[in-house]
């Protein structure tokens, strides 16, 4: 009698002690030395909250798994939100309310996911069977029959034998090596954690196949369901660039159940690495494939070393032709698809109209809503005909402001109509053709929403930018303009929202102004809880969160990241077809040379020509832009006998520069103005240069390197050209034009009237 009543006492105490440990965080078991078949179940179960140790590390996963234990187990996957209320009436006669897990056997009983015995008995505390164990997974999991063959000896005739053929008919129990099941043994913590988990795993890949997004969250805990709505940046572990998965990647990607990331060009080394780095980090994603992003603009944004880094958006721009970039779209779609990556953040459709614009310039199509909305649709129909999603950005639109929202916060004090007119029709015009991801701006708008809070950096009154601001998201870009899409913020590291905000919160108010996905917190792993606690205690309504997992599930399964048939081998094997491909270097030159645009011509018609013989001097505010022109210049002409020598300009260097150039024939004479405001740069040294050249009647030609409104700030300039980047293919183009080997013939896509020196 004795020994029944301690038997029964242990197990009620080891039930309390599996309660005590139970929910939250996933425990790490140090006596699964001897169960290593079933460590990654116990893991997994345990990162769930489902089961939980007894405390100093221990899961005793041999010891037996009672009735109640097993019920609280799928209660807590099940109905955990249940667990919060007070228990309503006890069907079983021997569970008395003073039973450690009286409330979840009672939740249960309600939903049928047990049975007790004929005489009204549970037996809490007796050790589950196999045969109960197949019984009541099959009832709580409502399991179908299978089509995997069964050849179980001893289960025909047992009154579980439908419950176990459903189970084994799935591959989710097995028998002995004799052909046995033994029905009536009794279940270990072991056994039982991993009979669950096959049987998750197996919903949760039915639900991935019949894309039943609905059902799949159902099978997700508010951890992976938040970390969905999280993209960081893997730049750094342990003072050492990240270019492999390495184990502070495996931990972020696992511990805060990311949905995605972000590469720069830290992460990048060459095309094969980045590839063999993409296809690893999916490889570690479980079954939710991540969002792999990146910043590939072209032009002066560009990540891809050895890729065909295309002269960017200014430049199409100025080529004004649509069908050029949709082609450029699709070249980089290729290029991204074919290196794992799924989401580009662009075209730009920030519509430049303030030449003192720091951050944006030359990104931009340019000041004109029409071309910056023709263009980007374009550049958005060619990633999307690639398999790759355009992330437009900056909503509601980052080109009429003097600040860089890296730095600070910039506000747009336009009234509504004027933001209808101009910023928002971009925009309006993606949405219209189906546009899949925006990118959110860390810019007030207070014609939207006009909103102050004390500001955490200085105590000042800050209004609330359009990332955090529920009247611009949810109110305007949701309800008024009917966007479905997925809403990602910029950057969180940005000091428009790090400095003023304070990260926690601005996470939880972003996601409740409507965003899907925070791009780059600073502490992903406090992001994640941060909003895992929000969730939990109703901050955030949980049907938030859902309406955001649903819209990203789905984007990944119709982007096909769900299909993981492509092995490393083939990737590899085709990257040399694809990545920097001659056809693709062909349209970056076509772009850059159809993008040469007159800026001054003493005929009003070419610059200036370099002639048969000629001593260059090339001057630059940086000695290796001079060079690569000077390489250039030579290549380009090695039939006309040319002289070159190369000199630096900027504060305290003019004189020097003069000098060298009186003894020159002709004078490229190279600027560059970008990611500073415009008013602000050094056009004294310029404008110098320039009036002393016009004085000796020297030819020469002012090449526009960057954002090009140099007639805005310089006088007399009477031959220029504007190429829209200092890359190779845009350098190029320049030095062919200044040959006579190419016709100037794009057109400023910017306004560049006097007027435009304030911004107005």
């Amino acid at each position: 009698m004795q020994v029944k009543f301690m038997t029964i006492f242990g197990a009620v105490l080891g039930s309390m002690l599996v309660w005590a440990g139970s929910a939250a965080a996933e425990a790490r078991f140090t006596d699964l030395q001897h169960s290593k078949w079933a460590e990654d179940g116990i893991t997994y179960m345990a990162k769930r909250g489902t089961v939980a140790g007894y405390g100093n590390g221990r899961f005793m996963p041999e010891r037996n798994v009672t009735r109640a234990q097993s019920v609280t187990f799928m209660v807590r996957e099940l109905y955990s939100q249940e667990l919060q209320q007070a228990a309503k009436g006890m069907t079983y006669s021997d569970v008395q309310s003073t039973h450690p897990f009286y409330l979840e056997i009672a939740i249960a009983a309600k939903h049928g996911l047990a049975s007790g015995f004929p005489d009204g008995t549970f037996h809490p505390d007796a050790p589950i069977s196999r045969a109960e164990t197949a019984a009541f997974l099959t009832r709580a999991y409502s399991l179908a029959e299978g089509k995997q063959p069964v050849r179980l000896k001893d289960t025909a005739q047992h009154w579980a034998a439908a419950p176990i053929l459903i189970m084994s008919s799935n591959g989710l129990i097995g028998g002995y090596t004799d052909g046995t099941y033994r029905p009536d043994r009794p279940v270990t913590r072991a056994e039982f954690t991993v009979f669950m988990t096959r049987v998750i795993r197996f919903e949760r890949q039915a639900a991935i196949q019949a894309h039943d997004w609905d059902k799949l969250m159902s099978y997700m805990t508010v951890s992976e369901q938040v970390g969905q709505m999280l993209m960081p940046d893997i730049r750094q572990w342990n003072g050492q660039v990240t270019t492999t998965v390495n184990d502070g990647l495996k931990r972020s990607i696992h511990d805060h159940d990311l949905g995605g990331l972000i590469l720069f060009d830290k992460n990048i080394v060459d095309m094969r690495q980045v590839t063999t780095l993409t296809h690893d980090m999916q490889m570690e994603s479980g079954d939710i494939p991540l969002f792999l992003g990146i910043d590939q603009e072209g032009g002066v944004v560009k990540r891809i070393p050895g890729g065909t880094n295309l002269p960017g958006q200014m430049a199409l721009g100025a080529t004004g032709d649509a069908a050029l970039a949709e082609t450029a779209g699709r070249l980089t779609g290729e290029e991204l698809k074919a290196l794992g990556l799924q989401v580009n953040f662009a075209p730009v459709l920030d519509i430049n109209s303030n030449p003192d614009n720091p951050i944006i310039g030359m990104r931009s199509f340019g000041s004109n809503a029409d071309l910056v909305a023709r263009l980007g649709l374009a550049s958005i129909k060619g990633l999307r005909q690639t398999g790759v999603i355009a992330a437009v950005k900056h909503f509601p639109g980052h080109g009429d402001t003097a600040v860089d929202s890296h730095l600070g916060m910039p506000v747009l004090n336009h009234n509504r109509e004027r933001l209808d007119a101009v910023e928002l029709k971009p925009f309006k015009a993606a949405i219209d053709n189906g546009v899949e991801m925006i990118m959110t701006a860390h810019i007030a708008f207070p014609a939207v929403d006009n909103e102050h809070v004390i500001s955490l950096k200085d105590g000042s009154s800050v209004p609330i930018p359009a990332t955090l601001s529920k009247k611009v998201l949810t109110g305007l870009l949701r309800d008024e303009l009917g966007y479905q899409g997925i809403i990602i913020s910029d950057a969180f590291t940005m000091d428009a929202i790090a400095q003023h905000f304070g990260e926690n919160k601005a996470v939880v108010r972003a996601v409740s102004a409507g965003v899907d996905i925070i791009l780059m917190p600073q502490d992903p792993a406090a992001a994640h809880q941060t909003l895992v606690n929000a969730v939990r205690n109703g901050t955030i309504p949980a049907e938030n969160i859902h309406a955001s997992v649903k819209r990203i599930l789905e984007m990944k399964s119709k982007y096909g990241l769900f299909d993981r048939s492509d092995n490393l081998a083939q990737k590899l094997s085709a990257l040399n077809g694809v990545i920097g491909s001659e056809e693709h270097r062909k349209v970056e030159r076509e772009i850059a040379e159809r993008a040469v645009t007159l800026l001054a011509g003493r005929d009003g018609t070419n610059p200036d020509q370099i002639q048969q013989g000629d001593r260059v001097v090339i001057a630059a505010a940086d000695a290796e832009q001079a060079k690569q022109l000077e390489k250039q210049l030579i290549q380009a002409a090695n039939n006309l006998s040319l002289k070159t020598e190369i000199t630096v300009i900027g504060q305290g260097k003019t004189n020097a520069a003069l000098q060298v150039m009186d003894k020159a024939d002709y004078v490229i004479l190279a600027s560059y103005q970008f990611r500073n405001v415009a008013s602000q740069f050094g056009w004294t040294d310029y404008q110098t240069l320039i009036d002393e050249m016009n004085r000796q009647n020297k030819r020469y030609t002012l090449v526009s390197l960057g954002n090009p409104y140099e007639t805005i700030f310089l006088k007399n300039v009477r031959s220029g050209v504007a190429v829209y980047g200092k890359q190779e293919a845009n350098t190029a183009a320049g030095i062919k034009a200044l040959l006579g080997k190419l016709k100037a013939g794009g057109v400023l896509p910017v306004a560049t009237g006097q007027s435009m020196v304030s911004g107005h």
